[in-house]
């Protein structure tokens, strides 16, 4: 399977369990790596034979703008679901990292893994 990667994407949200977390929108760091449906770029070297990654990464930004979650869980799920969905990705890894949130931790977050790798 080939994959598209993208690391340290960063995108602001409003995200936490507590109250004190959703006072103001964080900046979480993304960490995207997405199975394409096909091979054919590879010959055709045609953009619309692939997946834009700029759209990926427009699309998750606007949607993590507008929607709010309160665990890494469901946010990283989300995001799957949506690069499956309107991308037609066959699999996906999403890790979404909060940064700086707790006392003397640099970097929280979660690896969710969705769809079907061959």
């Amino acid at each position: 399977m080939d994959i598209i990667f993208l690391h340290k994407v960063r995108a602001r949200t409003l995200i936490g369990w507590y109250d004190w977390e959703r006072v103001a929108p964080q900046v979480v760091e993304l960490d995207l790596e997405i199975g394409l449906p096909s091979t054919r770029a590879c010959t055709s070297d045609n953009l619309t034979d692939t997946i834009d990654y700029d759209k990926v990464v427009s699309d998750i930004r606007r949607i993590l703008e507008e929607k709010h979650f309160l665990l890494l869980e469901a946010l990283a799920d989300h995001i799957a679901q949506v690069i499956m969905s309107d991308f037609s990705s066959p699999w996906t890894r999403v890790s979404v990292t909060k940064l700086g949130i707790l006392h003397e931790v640099g970097r929280v977050g979660v690896t969710i893994e969705r769809g079907t790798r061959v």
